[in-house]
């Protein structure tokens, strides 16, 4: 009793700390197999919180924006639609679909800034404000759990590869017509011939699955890592203040939590853009005939 109330009294261990910190907020507890009905309300809510941001952002630009000296926020907005519309023009080179693929590719582009972002703020700062918000309401605050970084979460980065993998099927349908897509499937990489048929189609079905998953994995693997670098040197901070002893450990989690941010920001933009890139180079490719 003595050891698990001195154990109470400092705190759940690193393990402890890091685990319950990559708990999603569910509706119930998953179980070991594949399970479409369980969802994670805490990235559902801050990607579409983030998401709502994006569009009120752009909704503000276009209304506020003049034909005369522009201010700094139209300059801002005018400067990233150019960026992302010479990209759009680089690689698809369909003038109409541009009119919906440039717009999409900014909007992505902003967004999973935004839920990048949440990455830089405290690890402890939301997740113990719900902490309180539940025990004010009367539930166990001990198994309060907040994940806020979306792009973290692997069900939001595959949910964003899969809408653009059926992105490229609709263009691939509207381009080259159901006959034509089809006979792609069938003929292509390999020649036209019937024995290469199933060979053919086999690699396209490899092609599009290959893209999909690397293309939402790549997102996910980088802010998980980030998300657990932050965790592990708030270990360093935690440490100091359960101990009062070490000085070295708030030195080193003063500076190393400083250098991650601002390498992160980095990593924040960089995986952005290569989301938006890699959205790009798929619906392009959706256009091309082999």
């Amino acid at each position: 009793m003595a050891a698990e109330s001195a154990a109470a009294a400092h705190g759940p261990t690193a393990g402890e700390y890091i685990v319950h910190h990559l708990t999603f907020f569910q509706n119930r507890p998953p179980k070991n197999v594949v399970d479409f009905s369980v969802f994670n309300y805490d990235s559902l809510f801050w990607a579409i919180l983030l998401g709502v941001i994006t569009c009120f952002f752009f909704w503000k630009a276009a209304r506020k924006a003049t034909s005369g000296v522009p201010g700094r926020f139209q300059a801002a907005v005018e400067i990233l639609v150019e960026m992302v519309d010479a990209q759009a023009k680089g690689i698809v080179h369909n003038a109409t679909s541009r009119k919906f693929v440039a717009p999409l590719a900014l909007v992505v582009f902003i967004w999973i800034i935004l839920m990048n972002t949440m990455d830089l703020l405290p690890v402890d700062l939301l997740p113990y404000l719900w902490q309180k918000f539940n025990a004010a309401a009367g539930h166990d605050p001990e198994h309060a759990y907040m994940r806020v970084v979306p792009t973290a979460d692997l069900s939001i980065t595959m949910g964003l590869s899969i809408s653009v993998l059926l992105i490229c099927l609709f263009y691939n349908i509207k381009i080259k017509g159901l006959g034509g897509w089809v006979h792609e499937l069938f003929t292509a990489p390999f020649g036209s011939h019937p024995l290469l048929w199933p060979a053919n189609f086999f690699m396209q079905v490899v092609e599009f699955v290959a893209k999909t998953v690397s293309h939402g994995m790549r997102l996910f693997g980088n802010m998980y890592a980030g998300e657990l670098i932050f965790m592990l040197i708030a270990l360093m901070g935690g440490a100091f203040s359960l101990t009062g002893t070490g000085i070295g450990l708030a030195i080193g989690h003063i500076i190393a939590g400083s250098a991650w941010a601002i390498f992160h920001i980095l990593i924040i933009v960089l995986q952005a853009f290569v989301f938006m890139m890699l959205t790009l180079v798929y619906v392009g490719q959706a256009h091309d005939a082999h």
